[in-house]
């Protein structure tokens, strides 16, 4: 059984778009921008053996405001430039009352069951709170990213950027 360190993708992996005063997903390649320094926050996790994988709602697919195709290239632009094994989407809305919309664990637990992963040795890194729900029922250890739309979520760590949430994993890692 290894290791893995799943991903939330807006807030963490790529800028949100603010809608409304809220925080949303990109709906259009253009909106889709990396957030600063993530390449480089995620080398050191890669380099320590741990498995990468990005997992995000995607809601706005079954509500027809974006595209599945461009879905697929925003992932695939992820896979190009960083480090992860898999990027894994739900797309459904909270009516489908699926397993694999976060707060539910699907997506972990799909990961868990194709790449041998070790859930309890794991850690799910994320801005809301549905991300920390989701990886404490996985049964991960939980680190959340401080940002100006998050107060008070409960998790493990909560810490102000991706660099310093590596720092958490590898100090947290015998």
């Amino acid at each position: 059984m290894t290791r893995a360190v799943f991903l939330d993708r807006d807030g963490v992996l790529n800028s949100v778009v603010m809608r409304d005063g809220k925080p949303a997903s990109p709906r259009s390649l253009a909106e889709f921008v990396l957030e600063p320094g993530v390449e480089e926050a995620l080398r050191p996790l890669d380099a320590a053996g741990f498995l990468l994988f990005a997992v995000t709602n995607q809601p706005d697919v079954r509500r027809g405001l974006l595209d599945a195709a461009v879905l697929e290239s925003m992932s695939a632009q992820l896979q190009a430039t960083l480090p992860l094994r898999e990027v894994l989407a739900c797309r459904h809305d909270d009516r489908d009352a699926c397993d694999c919309r976060k707060p539910k664990p699907g997506m972990l637990t799909a990961l868990a069951g194709r790449w041998q992963i070790d859930l309890g040795r794991s850690f799910m890194i994320g801005d809301q709170d549905r991300d920390m729900a989701c990886g404490r029922a996985a049964g991960c250890k939980t680190i959340q990213l401080e940002k100006d739309y998050n107060h008070g979520i409960a998790a493990d760590w909560r810490v102000p950027d991706l660099a310093a949430a590596t720092a958490v994993v590898l100090a947290a890692t015998p």
